[in-house]
């Protein structure tokens, strides 16, 4: 297993600086408030300490300010400590009035929250408002985080809902900081005509501000071809996947069907793809020792798309065999944490699949959204009725190879099926992943072979699907769907993922109704889907999402998140109140993307 201090990307992992603010006015008032500021700004670093990791499995560290801030000489000796010290996400605390646009940070790229201390010996709750407004007045939009009931100022403790803001601002904050001066790398160019192939710079600079790489896939040939790969690894390699990768029914027609000595090449290919794909993301040190110090460096991907169709798999193995290994979060080398791979060099669903990963540390589901069964449908196709939650029908998530085998269900928490982080995960559970797939030779449509994925996700896991899409005129917008997998009765699957195609990995979805909008029935969120692929996060995780989408200034055009777990920062409430997803388009067209 990767130690949990590994860091696959280059610098260090981002931090949350936390900043007492104080009453700056000697002579009694700033020295009867030192002790109980400070001690604010330590109760929120050791809450956030304790209760936050990075997805790579460090614990994520808290910076407090050298002293308490009453004044701008202070706010500038902690915004300078702050930069030496890769603050990307700063709190601001307080028990009482101070001057806002004196101690306020004013770092318009770092996602910034208020706590201001809800008790009435100090007014804190002044501050946060008067903070706030002096933040939206100069267009530096920040959170608030207030409590509902009065505390005593000698009462240190934090409020639950208190603690449930903190974490739903810090997580997403964190994964904006996390995603900066970071790449995308496409490994060849557009697949199918699929739009999301295509690299909008413009996107990744102005929103996320990530830079674009790009390799060929001749690329790969060159490494196969010259042995640009660790020697040793693949052999290990090899041995794992003959121990524990399981083929599955050859469904191609008799004469179309590869020979052994094929298939024991494509699992060879598809290995040394595997190897090279990481190393092309993140660099391996190993390759610098063969004579190969460039190609040694990587490309400091935090995600990456492999287009495969159909230059490559017109005449290769197809890349499912290396998405569904990368995107797991175990291999060969043991368990670790997974990395972000696009089938089909789709980026957009690549960064909807880093956002998951950054909010949830766990592996993510890439899957078509395939189709809607309704359940007069299900009864005609299968003759079966569709009960529990599955009842008004069923989405068919499915598609080749880049699911992650986290997403067979086959981990547990709290006796329940999930998708972990890394470091929460068993070899136990790895074994059970794996025993749960079976990897079908590729159908004929891959003409140059391989291997795809074949599992079913068990039941019962709450689960968010969510996409980026690109509108032009409007820009990126972001939709999810939270909801739940559900199993169908073995004969009755059948019966409908046979229909599809039997050699891929099917998570059948039921997403959570409100019976207005896009979440009127199952049909009709099918029907609003932007896109044909989705990325499937564990947990319901749309209020973060939410939270992460306003601080890139990205709308929500779709959503079925309870109003009591929406998060932005309060200038939103500026642009109206009675319609909370028309503020939401206002806020992000006033403010425009967060690094223009």
């Amino acid at each position: 297993m990767e130690g949990s201090a590994w860091n696959r990307w280059k610098g260090s992992m981002p931090k949350i600086g936390i900043r007492p603010i104080i009453d700056g006015r000697r002579g009694g008032i700033r020295e009867s408030l030192e002790e109980v500021t400070m001690k604010m700004a330590e109760t929120v670093a050791d809450f956030l300490t304790a209760n936050l990791r990075h997805a790579n499995g460090d614990p994520v560290e808290c910076i407090l300010a050298e002293t308490c801030i009453g004044g701008v000489a202070e706010a500038a000796r902690t915004a300078q400590r702050f930069a030496g010290e890769n603050v990307g996400v700063t709190i601001s605390v307080t028990p009482s009035w101070c001057y806002p646009t004196e101690t306020m940070d004013t770092d318009p790229f770092r996602p910034q929250a208020i706590y201001g201390f809800n008790g009435t010996e100090r007014p804190g709750a002044v501050y946060l408002a008067a903070a706030l407004a002096a933040h939206n007045q100069k267009g530096l939009p920040a959170f608030s985080i207030y409590g509902r009931d009065v505390q005593d100022i000698t009462d240190t403790t934090l409020p639950d809902d208190v603690k449930a803001k903190l974490l739903q601002f810090a997580k997403p904050a964190l994964a904006v900081a996390v995603m900066r001066g970071k790449s995308y790398l496409s490994m060849g160019s557009v697949s199918m005509g699929i739009a999301g192939c295509i690299i909008d710079e413009s996107f990744f600079q102005d929103y996320l501000d990530m830079r674009n790489e790009y390799v060929d896939m001749s690329e790969f040939l060159r490494r196969m071809e010259l042995g640009i790969y660790d020697k040793e690894e693949f052999e290990a390699a090899m041995a794992w996947v003959k121990e524990n990768c399981r083929e599955g029914e050859d469904v191609n027609p008799v004469d179309g069907q590869r020979t052994r000595e094929q298939k024991d090449e494509d699992w060879a290919v598809s290995v040394r793809m595997t190897l090279i794909a990481r190393d092309l993301m993140t660099g391996n040190p190993k390759l610098d020792s063969m004579g190969y110090g460039e190609e040694a460096l990587g490309h400091n991907a935090l995600a990456a798309g492999f287009q495969g169709q159909r230059m490559w798999t017109d005449f290769k193995p197809n890349g499912d065999v290396m998405e569904a290994i990368l995107t797991s979060s175990f291999d060969w080398n043991g368990i670790r944490q997974p990395y972000m791979l696009s089938t089909e060099n789709d980026a957009l669903n690549g960064m909807t699949m880093i956002f998951g990963h950054l909010l949830t540390n766990a592996a993510q589901i890439f899957a078509d959204v395939r189709t809607y069964w309704s359940p007069d449908a299900v009864q005609k196709a299968a003759g079966y009725e569709l009960e529990g939650m599955a009842k008004d029908g069923i989405i068919h998530l499915i598609n080749s190879g880049p699911a992650a085998l986290d997403g067979t269900g086959r981990q547990s928490r709290e006796g329940k099926p999930a998708m972990k982080p890394f470091w929460e995960i068993s070899t136990e559970e790895t074994k059970a992943c794996l025993e749960a797939v079976e990897w079908r030779p590729a159908v004929d449509f891959f003409r140059g072979g391989g291997f795809s994925t074949d599992y079913t996700t068990r039941e019962g896991m709450p689960v968010t699907m969510a996409r980026l899409n690109l509108v032009k005129g409007l820009g990126p917008v972001l939709q999810l769907a939270e909801g739940y997998t559900v199993e169908l009765p073995g004969e009755v699957h059948d019966k409908l993922d046979l229909r599809s195609n039997p050699t891929w990995p099917t998570t059948w979805f039921v997403p959570r109704l409100t019976g207005e909008g896009a979440f009127r029935d199952v049909y009709t969120v099918m029907n609003s889907w932007g896109s044909n692929h989705c990325a499937v996060s564990f947990g319901h995780i749309g209020g973060e999402l939410i939270t992460l989408a306003s601080m890139l200034r990205i709308p929500v055009c779709m959503h079925n998140v309870p109003d009591d777990r929406i998060f932005r920062p309060s200038a939103w409430n500026a642009f109206g109140t009675g319609d909370a997803e028309g503020a939401d388009y206002r806020a992000c067209a006033a403010y425009g993307p967060l690094y223009k």
